[in-house]
């Protein structure tokens, strides 16, 4: 249903338009020659323009570039700064941490209470924290392979935990294979790792049977492959699966905490063995968390080979560090709230709607799908139910011209999909000035 040349020559025109528009970003990016790939970070050179906007100032749910734009920030780090940027509770105490000392290798009170309220949200017992949910996902690895005696992880099929080198894993013709663009893995990822499709019980149950697996570590709903949702008892019967086989089961909250305050663990009361958690939790400051059940601790307790002090593969001279526990702290404290969530989600709906709204005014073959305060829409109907299904999906130069298209008119979502994310700040002005621009762009894309 989508003319293809017209797609193209939109795209190239939202583009220069782009150009036009940016110079002092397009500056900034030309004279980074010392960067590799001229960015901070690699995946910075994933936009729509081909360049990046360059950051001024971000507030609340409103973003400033260089050249003196205004935005509205529905991207949101993509969840790092779900809790909005700086928001003002956060602030203080960081600046409040940082005059006393950020790094000292020593506990701060804030920390037994962070452990406390992670407790209440998502139930786990025992928590410990880290800086990334990478590295939360990797310790929690080390520590379920420990007390198992059990060499493998299974992953869902285009799943997302970071860079973790085992969940680089997926399904294809031929059987599991390395995910595609995998740089330097270590050893064939299928030495390491199982995979099932996401939705799939029968694929899940056929890789448990095998006995070797340590945990199956899952997103309680996929979200950077496109939000694909649980189908009617498909985490209840995770669950039986893994304690049927004897597997332990990670559920990976970073992305999945827009559910609510308890993440999906806590709104669709599931019995994870480990959470594990990064991103929004430090409203902004680099912090994560992985939480065991007692039953876990207590085996780790017994377990007097093991080396959870020194240098034994779990923890990092800044994990738990003083600044980043005041952060989280007051991020859950004051920032991320019952209540927050609760206007977070209702914003969502709204924004929800908006879309629909536009994809059935054009009679389009889309989809859109929400996960509490979290909203995608996918160029598909109905919506994929499998990683792979979402992956397949994809339609890049699509993609590309409604966010470029967006970004022209003041509006940001986040860069890898079509991901909208609410935070405590987020306007319903700015859900509604979404939905009229939505409107237009996919109207001038069909117009004859």
């Amino acid at each position: 249903m989508i003319d293809r040349d017209r797609l193209g020559a939109l795209l190239r025109r939202e583009r220069a338009a782009f150009a036009d528009r940016n110079p002092r970003s397009a500056q900034e990016y030309a004279k980074a020659g010392n960067l590799f790939g001229r960015v901070p970070m690699t995946w910075m050179n994933k936009n729509a323009a081909g360049f990046p906007l360059y950051l001024a100032k971000a507030q609340g749910a409103t973003l400033t570039d260089i050249d003196g734009h205004e935005y509205t920030d529905f991207c949101l780090g993509d969840t790092a700064a779900m809790a909005g940027h700086a928001p003002p509770a956060t602030r203080q105490a960081v600046q409040e941490q940082f005059a006393n000392g950020a790094c000292a290798m020593l506990p701060t009170p804030d920390a037994a209470w962070v452990g406390e309220e992670l407790t209440r949200r998502f139930g786990v017992a025992q928590w410990s924290f880290a800086l990334t949910a990478t590295d939360a996902n990797r310790w929690a690895i080390r520590l379920l392979r420990a007390i198992s005696q059990r060499p493998k992880i299974l992953f869902n099929s285009y799943c997302y935990h970071g860079s973790v080198d085992e969940s680089l894993i997926v399904t294809g013709d031929q059987g599991p294979q390395s995910r595609e663009g995998n740089v330097g893995a270590p050893c064939d990822v299928t030495l390491t790792s199982r995979v099932a499709e996401f939705n799939d019980l029968e694929g899940l149950a056929r890789e448990l049977a095998h006995g070797d697996v340590a945990a199956v570590l899952m997103e309680p709903a996929l979200t950077n492959i496109g939000i694909v949702l649980p189908e009617r008892g498909y985490l209840e019967g995770v669950r039986e699966l893994t304690r049927r086989y004897g597997t332990y089961l990670v559920n990976d909250e970073t992305h999945t905490f827009s559910a609510g305050p308890g993440g999906a663990t806590k709104r669709w009361g599931l019995e994870p063995d480990v959470v594990t958690i990064g991103k929004a939790i430090g409203g902004g400051i680099p912090a994560a968390a992985y939480g065991i059940s007692q039953e876990i601790a207590q085996k780790l307790d017994e377990m007097n080979d093991l080396d959870l002090v020194d240098m034994g593969g779990v923890g990092g001279t800044l994990a738990g560090n003083a600044l980043s526990i005041a952060a989280t702290r007051a991020t859950l404290e004051h920032v991320l709230t019952d209540e927050a969530f609760a206007r977070m989600e209702s914003l969502a709906q709204r924004f929800e709607v908006g879309v629909r709204s536009a994809i059935d005014a054009h009679q389009l073959p889309w989809s859109v799908s929400r996960l509490g305060a979290r909203v995608e829409y996918r160029f598909v109907n109905p919506a994929p139910r499998t990683g792979t299904e979402s992956a397949q999906a994809a339609d890049a130069d699509l993609e590309d011209y409604l966010h470029v298209y967006l970004a022209n008119r003041g509006i940001l979502l986040t860069p890898f999909h079509n991901m909208a994310l609410m935070s405590p700040a987020t306007t319903v002005a700015q859900v509604d000035d979404h939905a009229t621009k939505f409107y237009t762009a996919i109207s001038e894309l069909q117009r004859a």
